[in-house]
């Protein structure tokens, strides 16, 4: 397989009968990805192949991170985000932090990323155990509705009001007293 640049894919627009299938948050196309994987195969590393096809370094650095770990199966996109439980992110960091590797860890575990063992050991770090414990999703859910109120708490709020309104019409006729004195 030839690995020569692909001139002009970062920049074309689908025509109405294409598909362009983009991975979620990634600048590179479908067809750039399996020709990467391809010159993967043929033994050539991240850099080289980023600058042989004129493509982000980033981007290329991360599917050769996934090529590493999963094989041609990085070009397999999962129908789902997949969740991990409290154990398991535990059990990770602490071995990771015994000093395994993240690429060693990632394939025994089946993550999907050797960069979720770096971004849960931050999360460790920064917040203990407990930063790793799973986060309620969605909106937070609103306060309680308010208790009804009791009849002398009626009263006094009906009282409080009727003295403000008697306030504001006295000072209402010391004004127009004023205006014709």
């Amino acid at each position: 397989m030839n690995c020569s640049p692909l001139v002009g894919l970062r920049n074309q627009i689908p025509t109405s009968g294409e598909q362009f299938s983009l991975r979620a948050r990634s600048s590179l196309s479908e067809q750039q990805r399996e020709k990467l994987v391809e010159c993967f195969e043929q033994g050539m590393g991240s850099k080289a192949v980023a600058k042989a096809l004129s493509v982000s370094k980033h981007a290329v650095r991360s599917l050769y991170r996934r090529f590493q770990l999963h094989g041609r199966l990085c070009l397999v996109e999962k129908p789902t985000k997949q969740q991990y439980s409290f154990e398991i992110k535990k059990e990770v960091v602490q071995r990771h932090l015994a000093g395994e590797t993240k690429m060693d860890l990632a394939r025994e575990f089946g993550l999907s990323s050797d960069q979720l063992v770096t971004s849960w050991s931050w999360e460790r770090r920064k917040g203990g155990d407990e930063a790793l414990k799973p986060k309620p999703k969605g909106r937070p859910k609103g306060s309680a509705a308010p208790k009804p109120l009791t009849e002398e708490e009626k009263l006094r709020r009906r009282i409080a009001r009727l003295e403000a309104e008697n306030a504001y019409l006295k000072k209402l006729r010391d004004l127009r007293n004023q205006g014709r004195a």
